[in-house]
């Protein structure tokens, strides 16, 4: 007796149900019937016809085995390529500057006083304020950063 698949949500049903149809148009464009898309990819008609239902019950290698015989299986390629969430999850996670930042003077202003961030929630308001961050301005927060053995004289 097969084991049972897990309840899906509707919404994902429902995608499941578009990408079976997209299955089916697939095999139509091409002219092939179902009789023969079965018997190349291996599987019995009724498995075929469950997939271009968008059955849940139908194996992620029946649809691989279809989608080989419909010449599109390439597109197992985009599948969570654009993993949004994956990715803000991720840059969440990445640690923020927490080293104050002193001000700089301009070496092509010398009167002009440079507003640098001391903190990062400063930054923004240094970014509003300045419209651009500055070549010497970007150059004072990298000298910062990380003293390089040169400048420890």
């Amino acid at each position: 007796m097969p084991q049972r698949t897990a309840q899906l949500l509707p919404a994902t049903e429902e995608l499941l149900r578009q990408f079976g149809d997209r299955m089916r148009l697939a095999r139509l464009r091409r002219r092939l019937t179902a009789k023969q898309v079965a018997e190349r990819a291996g599987m019995a008609p009724m498995t075929l016809r469950s997939l271009e239902r968008g059955g849940s019950g139908v194996t992620l290698g029946a649809y691989a085995a279809v989608m080989q015989v419909l010449g599109i299986e390439m597109d197992f390629n985009l599948l969570g390529k654009q993993d949004q969430v994956g990715r803000e999850l991720q840059d969440s996670r990445l640690t923020t500057r927490t080293q104050p930042v002193k001000k700089i003077r301009s070496p092509s202003a010398p009167s002009a006083q440079k507003l640098v961030p001391t903190k990062p929630s400063d930054e923004i308001n240094w970014l509003q304020q300045s419209d651009f961050a500055s070549a010497e301005s970007l150059v004072g927060l990298i000298d910062l950063a990380e003293p390089s053995p040169a400048k420890q004289r």
